[in-house]
């Protein structure tokens, strides 16, 4: 900005909508245009000299030279306060009066060249300046007395004002009067000329308020008891339209109670949320309480108080959806059409609360999800993973700042239906703190006895959650506390096999994957022998998780060479190299040869089943036991336990009886990284053992799992679909189980049965003999007095052969 005499260039100016400045005034408004932000912007970081100007029409946005008056005042910025995002409050006071020459810039901010306007001396006799100012005082004073609310310290200046000048511009700033009113005194130079103008307006405007007053009078004359209250209402309304637009308190007070009177919940409900209308009503406007009161009216108000979905429930078109959308988990579906069945003849059933319970990738949320689709319903889920607040499912009360309604309620307000699919995911990951125990929560919420007066801390009210269709995830149900896993039914999905993943690949990944990146079957083929080897070599899970994502990444490369220039891509196991670099996973293979002290195990995961090979090896020493690999303690017990059984039978397997005492038995299971721990390697450990102290080599095409007793007995263990499907896919040709576990086979897959043949034990006299390559050299019936000493019937193995 640069200034010559009186005039001065390139300052920073702002448009004023419906506010005219004069100079030794002061006075305070809102800025929200962003061209108005940066002149203020500009000129705080100058002088703080800005030019105001105001435009002829208010509703003009982005004014140029021509919306704007000739005249406008120069005003110093005193203070510039933030009350949002997007807007100011700023506090100026007027300097000089300016005459604008013309806009320099326009963007980001207005620019102009104004000249300054020295006031006109005033002239004529004294005596009559006198009186002008006199009667510019007394009117008013007459004005004063009419106009409510006039301030004081107003009245003291007009009082203490010497200069006629000054004490018009101060008056006219006072006035409520139009603005285009306003800017006429402020182009007067003249400052007689100005006072006069002061002194018509000002009797305009008692003239205006005394007929008001009178018409009032003559009104309220004419007006009973009887209509007092309609009038009253009326003039609220005027009031109201004036100070809010079209729609103020009353008005919207009106809105919630009809609201109010179309909900379909019962008259408790009614009554409580029409008492905190009430309450609105008595609060001032813009207030933070009635903010906070509005916010819980608009929630209570959006939920579905007996809003109910109806079930279109057709059985033969849910088995064609389950059978589309999901690959396999034929009793996950069994028992799914059984619920739907239920719900189809008891349509309002209660207490019918699932679980499904799997390793992570096996389609648990998208079952869910099915369910829904076939019962027609509305679907919401809800995350509980790493939830360690009860204030989390149950909701905040509402008097605290930021309060809103817990998740569950939040679930049910998505949904829109008082009876919706509500899936509940990752139940197992529920935490707790000294917030409150989420999991205590859930107790209510999935008891059907408590369920249907569900109190939430936030709507403070019982809502019904009886009809809601509720259904878990976890991956370990182990880790849900005892009284939230009664009130559920499990449902376990198992890993998928090899066979399955390939169909689902086959059938759904690559069809997502392909639409995801624009192209499809056409463009772009994968073999069988591609999808095989995805799955072996470059993913290992229960799931098809990482199926999916590796599917992706190479559907990208192809889209890439397709926008490169290729017709099309065929995707088969010679390009995967190219297109995922080296294979993540090797093959699991037998060993070559049968190997003493080496046996195979099988351990069960959350991403399925695994082989684990146990190692013992002996050296001599002084009897001291080893173990490595990442043991937990039931690992090491045992371990333990499984060295004293091999010594009570060293006599019949022909072993040293001192070897406790002269050898060093170092047990070890490799990946060493990985934590490992349970009894079901109890079998696996002993057979191990005789076989580092007998130096007899162990099958390499057999595999076992089991919990050992000191007594030798074969205990029942968990996971043998898993543990079945990890032999299975590492070539094992006989698995050792317990005789307990036989009614488990009916849960391992066909194609396991098909390839692996399960020997039943129930001792280890019985698995020995036909996983070891020969027998230890000992007498026959020393090797009988073994059952004797044990005090355990012998009973043959069962062998089962598909």
């Amino acid at each position: 900005m640069s200034q010559g005499f009186d005039r001065i260039y390139d300052i920073p100016t702002m448009a004023l909508r419906g506010i005219v400045m004069f100079p030794n005034t002061v006075i305070h408004f809102d800025v929200v245009r962003k061209k108005s932000i940066e002149a203020l912007n500009i000129a705080m970081a100058g002088n703080r000299r800005i030019f105001l100007v105001t435009q002829r029409d208010i509703a003009v946005e982005d004014p140029n030279i021509d919306d704007l008056y000739p005249v406008g005042c120069v005003a110093k910025i005193r203070q510039i306060v933030r009350i949002s995002d997007d807007s100011l409050r700023v506090l100026v006071e007027g300097c000089y009066r300016a005459e604008l020459m013309g806009i320099t810039v326009s963007s980001p901010a207005l620019h102009s060249n104004i000249v300054r306007i020295n006031e006109d001396p005033v002239k004529g006799k004294e005596i009559y300046n006198e009186a002008l100012l006199r009667s510019a005082k007394n009117a008013f004073d007459e004005y004063a007395r009419i106009v409510p609310k006039m301030s004081p310290d107003v009245l003291m200046s007009v009082v203490a004002a010497d200069e006629m000048g000054q004490l018009a511009d101060f008056i006219a700033h006072n006035m409520p009067v139009d603005y285009d009113d306003k800017q006429y005194i402020l182009e007067q130079n003249d400052p007689k000329k100005r006072l006069k103008l002061v002194i018509s307006l000002l009797k305009r405007e008692k003239d205006i308020l005394d007929i008001d007053a009178k018409i009032n009078e003559k009104v309220k004359a004419n007006i009973d008891e009887n209509q007092r209250e309609y009038y009253l209402r009326e003039q609220i309304k005027v009031i109201n339209e004036e100070l809010y637009g079209s729609e103020g308190p009353e008005e919207e007070s009106d809105k919630y109670y009809a609201k109010i009177d179309a909900l379909k919940a019962n008259d408790e409900v009614k009554k409580r949320l029409r008492e905190e209308v009430d309450r609105y009503m008595k609060m001032p406007n813009g207030s933070h309480e009635a903010t906070v009161v509005l916010n819980y009216l608009d929630t209570c108000l959006s939920l579905p108080w007996g809003v109910y979905t109806e079930s279109k429930i057709n059985l033969d078109k849910s088995r064609k959806i389950l059978d589309k959308v999901h690959y396999g988990l034929e009793k996950v579906k069994e028992r799914i059409i059984e619920l739907l069945a239920v719900h189809t003849l008891v349509p309002e059933v209660k207490g019918q609360i699932i679980c499904l319970v799997g390793p992570p990738g096996v389609g648990k949320t998208s079952i869910v999800k099915s369910v829904a689709e076939c019962m027609g319903r509305s679907y919401a889920r809800v995350a509980l993973g790493g939830v360690g607040d009860e204030s989390e499912i149950r909701g905040h009360r509402k008097t605290y700042i930021g309060a809103m309604p817990g998740r569950i309620i939040n679930a049910v307000k998505t949904a829109g239906s008082a009876n919706a699919v509500i899936l509940l995911d990752e139940i197992d990951k529920l935490g707790s703190s000294y917030k409150g125990d989420p999991s205590a929560a859930m107790l209510e919420i999935l008891d059907s006895e408590q369920n249907s007066t569900f109190f939430d801390h936030y709507i403070d009210m019982p809502f019904d959650l009886s009809r809601v269709l509720f259904i878990t995830t976890a991956n370990d149900a182990g880790n849900i506390p005892a009284p939230l896993l009664d009130r559920m039914e499990l449902i376990e999905l198992g890993s998928y096999t090899r066979e399955e993943k390939f169909q689902i690949a086959k059938r759904h990944l690559v069809k997502k994957q392909l639409s995801a990146v624009g192209l499809d079957s056409k463009k772009v083929k994968f073999s069988d022998d591609a999808l095989y080897k995805l799955i072996d070599a470059y993913t290992r899970e229960a799931g098809v998780r990482r199926l999916d994502r590796t599917i992706g990444s190479v559907c990208r490369k192809c889209a890439a060479k397709i926008v490169s220039g290729e017709d099309s891509v065929k995707v088969n196991v010679g390009v995967l190299h190219d297109m995922l670099g080296t294979e993540k996973y090797k093959p699991d293979t037998l060993q070559k040869k049968d190997e003493v002290g080496l046996v195979n195990g099988l351990a069960w995961t959350s991403v399925g089943g695994e082989m684990l090979q146990m190692e013992v090896v002996c050296v001599p020493g002084t009897g001291k036991l080893e173990l490595t690999g990442s043991l937990g303690d039931v690992m090491k017990e045992s371990a333990h336990a499984a060295v004293t059984c091999v010594r009570s039978r060293a006599e019949v397997l022909g072993i040293d009886k001192e070897f406790y005492k002269n050898l060093d038995i170092h047990i070890h299971a490799p990946e060493a990284a990985v934590p490992k721990d349970g009894p079901s390697a109890g079998v696996t450990m002993v057979t191990a053992i005789v076989s580092a102290l007998t130096g007899i080599p162990v099958k390499r095409d057999v595999a076992m799992t089991g919990e050992i007793t000191l007594r030798g007995r074969v205990m029942p263990i968990g996971g043998l679909k898993e543990k079945s499907m990890a032999a299975y896919r590492n070539g094992i040709k006989r698995v050792f189980i317990p005789i307990a576990n036989l009614p488990n086979l009916d849960e391992v897959d066909k194609v396991v049965k098909e390839n692996v043949e399960f020997v039943a034990v129930e001792t280890i006299d019985d698995l020995l003999p036909e996983a070891l390559v020969s027998m230890p050299s000992a007498k026959k019936e020393d090797r009988k007095d073994i059952y004797a000493v044990s005090g355990i019937n012998k009973s043959k193995s069962t062998a089962i052969h598909n």
